[in-house]
């Protein structure tokens, strides 16, 4: 499965008390489509899986399944777990809701030290989910498993025959372009990394998955035009609003802050969980301030009127 173009990795929206509400997928759903995503990876870090029970993580992946019955929006279920029964039986129920892909990370408290323990580790994963393809995510600054993987792809078509690619949230490019060459037409490498994007294009990247495809959509869809025909000034000048955008959102804490960013458009997602810490009004009307003066809401109407 050849996964393309901007795939969103969504947040799991939250009641005031906590509590899933599960409606707002749908208005998630058919936001993303507006606005040109081609995907969702659904219950990753964005969408706060380690903060989730294993139930509530089967029922955020049904929703969407279900919410994008009728869109043309591809559904990636996120099923890694520190307990591997836990991320099998996600991985299975994935599977039944017609997800069109899953995915995994590695275990993160007690570490897979070397390529034979993550492979052991996640192909009984994937193999109880066998019509789906399955995406390694591979995202070493959240996990801090560091392991090389252009050797995974080079063993996968043995040890792990469903793999589709790599979820590849890494800046380390020498190992990307490794992977890439690796991978050539077997496999699909999603970047994961929308603040430094415009930098594997030329390497061959197509698809991306990140979080801030969820509110900013028409940004990167101008990016990458702009590459496209070879207007490099304009590719790198609107690169640099990314950046500034995402440091804008880190200097309020990243997650509380995004998500407050999709009520502004008018997609409420609700509160994080802790151990998350959500904005208080004061920070909201900094944190607009601050959005509204990199062109925040100009993306938005701009790319609507075009």
């Amino acid at each position: 499965m050849m996964l393309q173009g901007f795939i969103a990795a969504p947040h799991t929206p939250f009641k005031s008390d906590g509590s899933l509400w599960l409606e707002q997928v749908r208005v998630q759903a058919e936001h993303l489509t507006k606005t040109g995503v081609s995907g969702a990876f659904v219950g990753g870090t964005t969408g706060e899986a380690t903060s989730m029970t294993t139930h509530e993580r089967c029922l955020l992946i049904q929703a969407w399944c279900e919410a994008t019955g009728d869109l043309p929006l591809k559904v990636i279920g996120h099923v890694g777990h520190n307990c591997q029964h836990d991320a099998i039986t996600i991985a299975k129920f994935a599977e039944e809701q017609g997800a069109d892909a899953i995915s995994a990370f590695a275990p993160n408290y007690f570490r897979p030290g070397s390529l034979d323990d993550l492979i052991h580790f996640l192909q009984p994963i994937a193999n109880n989910a066998p019509s789906c393809p399955f995406y390694f995510y591979d995202i070493p600054s959240m996990t801090g498993v560091h392991l090389p993987m252009p050797e995974l792809l080079k063993r996968a078509a043995d040890e792990l025959p469903t793999l589709a690619g790599l979820k590849a949230t890494t800046d380390d490019l020498m190992s990307l372009q490794e992977c890439l060459e690796q991978a050539g037409d077997q496999y699909n490498i999603l970047f994961g990394m929308d603040e430094i994007l415009l930098t594997v294009l030329p390497l061959g990247i197509r698809g991306a998955v990140g979080s801030t495809y969820n509110f900013a959509t028409p940004l990167y869809l101008d990016l990458l035009e702009a590459f496209n025909r070879q207007d490099f000034s304009t590719a790198r000048r609107l690169q640099l609003t990314s950046v500034e955008m995402v440091r804008c959102l880190a200097r309020f804490d990243f997650l509380p802050a995004a998500k407050y960013a999709m009520s502004l458009i008018g997609v409420d997602c609700g509160i994080c969980r802790p151990p998350a810490r959500n904005l208080t009004s004061a920070k909201k009307q900094e944190l607009k301030a601050a959005l509204e003066q990199i062109g925040f809401f100009r993306w938005q109407s701009e790319r609507r009127a075009n």
